[in-house]
């Protein structure tokens, strides 16, 4: 049976899983995990999400502390797209499902931890990896257009580089 994807995932972790979701409406999404889908790394992680999502924070306070955090020896443009990314990412696992903890007000129980200077890591408990993952599986496997292929290995990628170098064809 020959089956195809507009877009070929690899890997079952909140990146890939993300993605899939993020193109999901745009075409049909074969994913490929060696194991099963919520066996990742991602599942493990315990701590939370740095991000800007209160207004004593700024994006400039969070670079600030990342700078420091990391000896200025990061890129502070990659740090800067990072950060400033943050709020929509968390808002996008929000939408999918993920349940961050809350305060008895029904707010977000933001946390200080390391070099931040603010509060502004977003946990689940102390199963943020587990709930992230969770929501992330149960939004892909809900997703018409997602396929999962679980305990699969991709060993060989056929691009269209490959075919004009060993002058295949697709249908060998």
């Amino acid at each position: 049976m020959k089956t195809t994807s507009d877009f070929l995932v690899i890997g079952s972790g909140i990146a890939s899983l993300s993605y899939a979701l993020k193109v999901a409406d745009r075409g049909c999404v074969a994913i490929v995990t060696k194991r099963e889908i919520s066996e990742t790394a991602t599942n493990l992680a315990q701590g939370g999400i740095a991000s800007v999502f209160s207004a004593e924070d700024s994006f400039a306070a969070h670079v600030q502390d990342t700078m420091v955090a990391g000896a200025f020896l990061s890129h502070e443009d990659v740090v800067k797209l990072v950060v400033e990314s943050g709020p929509q990412a968390i808002l996008d696992l929000i939408n999918w499902g993920v349940q961050f903890t809350k305060k008895s007000d029904d707010t977000y129980d933001l946390t200080r931890e390391g070099g931040h200077s603010q509060r502004r890591i977003l946990h689940a408990q102390d199963i943020t990896g587990r709930e992230i993952e969770r929501a992330l599986v149960e939004a892909v496997r809900s997703h018409p257009n997602i396929t999962v292929y679980e305990n699969h290995i991709a060993i060989d990628l056929i691009t269209e580089g490959k075919l004009a170098h060993t002058h295949l064809t697709p249908d060998n």
